[in-house]
């Protein structure tokens, strides 16, 4: 059997150490090509010698060689570079591979648009690595796609599900980080903490599969055992379950269209006492409400959304605002800034970088 070439980008973060324990798993499946990472050198260099990958690349001084690099057909390129850093990579890897495995919200939620176009012209297929969006393509079915009634996105409510506003007031960054289910980057514990890592998702969603806003729902499942569900006309309703262990899915799109055996873990339904599912409060968690008027309101909304709530995370983590003040800060950059045209990457990048500046400026402002 021939072996799948495949580059992993953002080699080092916690999806991509998980992605590296799936291709160490499986050397005779994958013929790792590429890993990337941004500045963890010692980290990069011990996964390439675990997966005996043909080139590593540090981005810290700048991405011109991760970008030339990525001019080489593969099989697969998993996308996990964290935040807007990891677009421009992901759109030079769609036309050099047949499958991109995206694992980052971000580029979908800022450029879905032009990932599809892009995808579509080169006839690449896009996975989704994320737990939720890889559950809901497991039970998607495509071809019955007038008959589904809506997606339901879960959410484990993070670490402050049951806090009331005042309660969240005092958070601290060390708090925040710490999900109760989930082994996660801090970045990305900040948002499932505010739940807008679920409201980037609803956007994600939308591109995925698709699917208008009023049919992408979301439930508030703490024990993360459901990862997703899709609700057909007919009543029924496709749930795909299991551990929470982002080895799963990953295991899943890299052997897509077949299964391979994953080296995480497995659900034991001896130890599932009982599934809780709730509505989600957005009084508490106004980030979702957010996500909605973002996908009415157009791209240029939504790639505010991602980019204000990058620099108020990366402030809240440096202690400059408060937990609660994260997506207050989002709040007030959308109402402030006004609808540019992104119709092209230039265009895109430029008003992302604006949108940080002026948010850097309202925080400071604070």
């Amino acid at each position: 059997m021939t072996k799948k070439k495949i580059n992993i980008l953002g080699a080092t973060g916690s999806v991509g150490q998980s992605t590296i324990d799936v291709v160490a798993a499986h050397r005779d499946l994958f013929d790792p090509y590429l890993l990337s990472a941004h500045s963890k050198k010692d980290a990069l260099v011990a996964a390439q010698k675990r997966v005996d990958a043909t080139h590593a690349v540090l981005t810290q001084n700048g991405s011109a060689e991760l970008l030339a690099r990525l001019e080489h057909p593969v099989d697969i390129t998993l996308a996990a570079i964290v935040g807007m850093a990891g677009l421009e990579p992901l759109l030079k890897a769609i036309p050099y591979a047949k499958v991109v495995a995206i694992a980052n919200k971000e580029p979908l939620v800022a450029a879905g648009p032009l990932v599809l176009a892009e995808a579509k012209k080169h006839g690449t297929k896009i996975l989704p690595v994320d737990s939720e969006h890889n559950a809901v393509f497991q039970v998607f079915e495509d071809t019955q796609r007038d008959k589904i009634s809506r997606i339901i996105l879960t959410a484990s409510g993070g670490p402050f599900r049951t806090f009331s506003r005042d309660d969240m007031c005092d958070i601290t960054p060390a708090q925040a980080i710490k999900h109760p289910n989930w082994s996660m980057g801090a970045k990305i514990s900040v948002d499932s903490a505010t739940m807008m890592n679920k409201a980037l998702e609803i956007i994600e969603a939308h591109y995925l599969f698709d699917m208008p806003a009023e049919r992408i729902d979301v439930l508030v499942h703490p024990q993360s055992v459901v990862h997703s569900m899709v609700e057909y006309v007919d009543g029924s309703v496709l749930a795909q379950m299991g551990a929470p262990d982002m080895k799963t899915p990953i295991t899943y799109a890299l052997g897509w269209p077949d299964r391979l055996t994953s080296p995480g873990q497995k659900l034991d339904f001896t130890k599932v006492s009982h599934l809780e599912f709730e509505s989600p409060d957005l009084e508490r968690f106004p980030a979702l409400r957010l996500a909605y008027e973002c996908l009415r309101d157009g791209q240029a909304a939504q790639l505010v959304l991602n980019a204000a709530n990058e620099v108020a995370v990366a402030a809240f983590l440096n202690g400059e605002i408060g937990f609660l003040q994260i997506v207050e800060t989002v709040e007030r950059v959308l109402n402030d800034l006004e609808a540019q045209n992104i119709s092209s990457l230039e265009a895109l990048l430029d008003f992302d970088k604006n949108v940080r500046i002026y948010t850097r400026d309202v925080i400071i402002s604070q």
